[in-house]
């Protein structure tokens, strides 16, 4: 804060003081801790997760893949806007009804998640060097050249170390946090009955308008260094996940603010007699007895704190990347107890790269700081954004309250957001170009998924061409499972049209396997695979739709994969012929008519809703003889009992004899049908799409994971097919 304007008597340090414990009270107590902190998606915290809070109450995904079966996964717990707050219903309303909005709203997200990812930069590089600045005090003689390569090591180790996650050191980071806190408070007091007590005067914030009112300007230029005693706010909600609400808030209550506010109040007081030393406050405030412990176990916490970042960064990438805004990459689980501890190796040494880049191209402290503020304020205004929806359309509370949080907290974050953009030329535009660029990378993908979607939705196949192909489909059908992967949550994909036109055969059961993340955190392993039938009996081809959350581990082998498959199919085909013979029984006169239906509704235990579009009762190979006995129910011929019981056996023959062919085609195996599905844009469209469509989202696609790259199947299991789309 100093830096940009110096002390030039008590009143300045009173009124800086003043200043930062109202930033901590105001941001980080009321607002993060007390708010913001409520607003999570079952315990996930950060900027996606209040996206995906907001996806499940209102349909403003740009991806339309969503399935009215998604909402009876039972970790939805959905509650629909109430009639009598029409307020809320009318906000639901017009976020479906316009594309505008929704644009709008996932481009708020997209800039917060860019911003996170950049606080993933600065805040090891700002964490590290005001740390190991401390040894310009401890060691006569030691520069910023040295400051700065000893900084360079200890990045280094730090994200070396990153992959071994978080559980391997999480006996070291409780007690070392807290010991780190107890000596900002025991410093802070040693500090305040040595030098000055009168700064407990801050608590007035008259001060703040003094401050003001005797350095205009500069006062406001100092605000980017004041927003930095709440910087750790973002991480707190964005690693909500460890842990609980209540334990969250109780130990920032009763243990870090009070810490914290004795720490900066230590400061005060000892700037009140030494006007000059504002570089290095707290290393020179420190008692000489306790410097060294204190270093040591300020860098423990400095690494701790970067540590947290870069998690909550990877843990941000995964949630962006399950809701198809983030291109796919190689995700490590490092902890086998806590599903959300993750490691991506690209990004991890891609976050070193640019932190590395950072600390030797702005060796500044001061820029560094202006750099971190810029990043933390834009994630900062985001998430005001995305809470004050929450609060409209979710929590449903009186306006003036949601006005009132509006208000106060967006004017306060873009009154500090102003102060660093004004001095973004010194060296800070470099963390805006790297948020700037990671948003256009999001903003394509999702691009360009969007359009292929919507492209494979539109060139899906007819089921009149396979009906007309008939069970055969107008090739050889060879023993064995075909599970292919497509990205359509409903339909025939029109890759399949391309299989059976460049295959000699194909496999005597079909399943297309859509592989869907739904906006919950997690989907129970129950409720993880919905079936339908697609077409009559006799073709044998289902579809599958493997739900997952954004939190959830795939960590399952292709073999692993292949028996849950099968065993959900088995399932599936189970229930289904229950339901049909409990419809047969209560209602024999209109069963035969219903039977012929081709859309059919069948609830399972646990919530899931199954689409059945063929008679269940058909014949496992020929359907003859059941269409026989369909007319003959029609025209009141089959009324007796003994005609009921030879249904119900043929039923049950049925059921058998397609279990006993679904067992046999597992037994002469399980082959993956991969359809890779690419776009181009047209030649009329125009130079940006080309551009974009043509170049940067396939080379996005071209260098990404594939879909199923974690099942790890084995080459000899796959066949391959490309086919291109034009949009």
């Amino acid at each position: 804060m100093f830096s940009k304007a110096p002390v030039k008597g008590n009143e300045d340090v009173l009124g800086a003081l003043s200043l930062v414990l109202y930033t901590l009270i105001l941001i980080s107590l009321i607002k993060y801790v007390l708010i913001v902190l409520w607003a999570n998606d079952d315990g996930e915290g950060g900027t996606f997760a209040l996206y995906s809070l907001i996806c499940r109450h209102a349909k403003v995904s740009l991806l339309p893949n969503q399935l009215p079966s998604d909402a009876r996964i039972s970790s939805f717990r959905l509650k629909v806007p109430s009639a009598e707050l029409e307020r809320s219903l009318k906000i639901k309303e017009r976020l479906e009804t316009s594309l505008t909005l929704k644009k709008l709203l996932l481009m708020l997200v997209l800039a917060g998640t860019s911003m996170v990812i950049a606080d993933g930069v600065v805040t090891p590089a700002m964490s590290v060097i005001s740390a190991v600045g401390g040894l310009k005090i401890g060691v006569s003689g030691f520069t910023e050249d040295h400051v700065v390569m000893i900084s360079i090591a200890f990045i280094i180790i730090l994200f070396s170390l990153q992959r071994y996650g978080t559980s391997k050191v999480g006996l070291v980071v409780g007690p070392a946090l807290f010991i780190w806190f107890c000596s900002l408070g025991g410093i802070g007091i040693y500090n305040l009955v040595k030098y000055d007590t009168r700064v407990l005067q801050a608590f007035n914030p008259i001060h703040i308008y003094y401050y003001f009112k005797r350095n205009s300007t500069k006062a406001w230029y100092s605000l980017g260094g004041c927003l930095l005693c709440a910087t750790g706010s973002e991480a707190m909600f964005a690693d909500l996940c460890y842990f609980s609400v209540r334990s969250v808030q109780l130990t920032f209550m009763f243990l870090v603010l009070p810490c914290l506010l004795l720490g900066y109040l230590g400061q005060a007081a000892y700037l009140m007699e030494n006007h000059v030393d504002t570089t290095q406050a707290f290393f020179s405030s420190v008692p000489s007895g306790a410097f060294w412990p204190v270093f040591l176990i300020a860098n423990v916490a400095a690494l701790i704190a970067s540590r947290a970042m870069t998690t909550a960064t990877f843990s941000c990438i995964k949630q962006s990347s399950a809701l198809g805004c983030f291109p796919r990459l190689k995700i490590i689980h490092t902890s086998r107890k806590f599903m959300g501890q993750i490691y991506i190796p690209v990004m991890n040494w891609f976050l070193l790269a640019l932190a590395l880049v950072l600390v030797c191209n702005i060796s500044s402290i001061y820029e560094i700081g202006n750099a971190y503020a810029i990043a933390e304020l834009g994630v900062m205004m985001m998430t005001t954004i995305l809470v004050t929806l929450v609060m409209l359309l979710i929590w449903q509370i009186n306006i003036f309250v949601v006005l009132s949080f509006a208000i106060l907290f967006l004017g306060l974050e873009l009154t500090f957001f102003s102060s660093v953009l004004w001095s973004v030329g010194d060296g800070s535009w470099i963390i805006l170009v790297f948020a700037v660029v990671i948003f256009l990378i999001m903003y394509i993908w999702n691009y360009g998924s969007k359009l292929k979607y919507e492209t494979e939705v539109k060139k899906k196949m007819s089921m009149d061409v396979l009906r007309e192909l008939g069970p055969d489909l107008g090739t050889v059908r060879a023993p064995g499972i075909g599970l292919l992967y497509n990205e359509l949550a409903k339909g025939v994909p029109a890759i399949f049209g391309h299989f059976l036109t460049t295959l000699p055969a194909v496999h005597s059961m079909i399943i297309f396997v859509c592989i869907k993340y739904v906006p919950v955190s997690v989907v129970p392993q129950n409720e993880r695979f919905l079936f339908r039938r697609v077409c009559a009996k006799s073709y044998h081809i289902f579809r599958c739709v493997a739900r997952y959350g954004y939190k959830d581990v795939r960590k399952e082998n292709h073999q692993t994969f292949e028996q849950l498959l099968i065993e959900s199919l088995d399932k599936f085909i189970r229930r289904e012929a229950q339901e049909r013979s409990l419809e047969s029984d209560s209602d024999d006169d209109s069963g035969s008519e219903e039977d012929h239906s081709l859309s059919r509704i069948l609830i399972a235990p646990n919530g899931s809703v199954y689409s059945l579009g063929v008679p269940l009762l058909a014949e496992f190979k020929d359907t003859s003889n059941f269409v026989a006995e369909a007319r003959a129910l029609e025209e009141g011929k089959l009324e007796t009992s003994s005609s009921t019981d030879q249904i119900s056996i043929d039923a049950e023959q049925s059921l058998e004899k397609e279990l006993s062919f679904l067992r046999k085609a597992k037994e002469s195996g399980v082959v993956y049908l991969l359809g890779h599905g690419d776009i181009r844009a047209r030649k009329d469209s125009w130079f940006i799409k080309k551009l974009v469509i043509n170049y940067f989202y396939a080379f996005l696609r071209k260098n990404c994971r594939r879909g199923t790259a974690n099942l790890s199947v084995p080459h000899s299991h796959l066949i391959q097919v490309g086919m291109t789309y034009m949009v």
